[in-house]
């Protein structure tokens, strides 16, 4: 079990996670990880097969970078808008004074139009550290989402 103090540190890294991507400051999110770091999109039938894939990858916080980059300059894209809603994460121990989160998420996609949907639902699986400043940041995070499907390009990170 872990202490309130730190409940409440990994609360806010998870809004101030949400809010960097609802407001399009995308050149944030990588930040919010450490440089050898896992991050990955898939699907809760992947999980429970074992596959290792993602529908989104990368491996290190540069790679990351590169995601943002190719956002803004070379992926062509319909404009969207993303608003995530969080529940409370599950805090366990890990080892070596990690933590282990468990947090469901349901982000709405509001398309240029105005056009409303529930995009994604699912939990974020995470493994945190403190960087050499104190901060939690993510070793890994894992989106997994509850549908197969995706009714478009999943282009802005969950």
């Amino acid at each position: 079990m872990t202490d309130v103090v730190t409940l409440f540190e990994i609360s806010a890294l998870n809004a101030e996670y949400a809010a960097a991507i609802d407001a399009d400051r995308l050149e944030d999110w990588p930040d919010f990880f450490h440089p050898d770091c896992l991050y990955k999109i898939t699907t809760a039938d992947n999980v429970a097969k074992g596959y290792q894939a993602g529908i989104v990858y990368a491996d290190t916080q540069a790679m990351l970078r590169d995601r943002v980059a190719a956002l803004r300059q070379a992926n062509i894209y319909e404009r969207q808008r993303y608003r995530h809603i969080l529940g409370l994460p599950r805090l366990t121990e890990g080892p070596e004074g990690a933590i282990l989160s468990d947090t469901s998420f349901l982000v709405v996609r509001t398309m240029r139009e105005g056009q409303m949907d529930v995009f994604a639902v699912g939990a974020y699986r995470d493994i945190l550290r403190r960087d050499p400043s104190g901060a939690w940041r993510f070793v890994e995070r894992i989106a997994i989402c509850d549908s197969p499907r995706f009714d478009t390009l999943l282009a802005i990170p969950l």
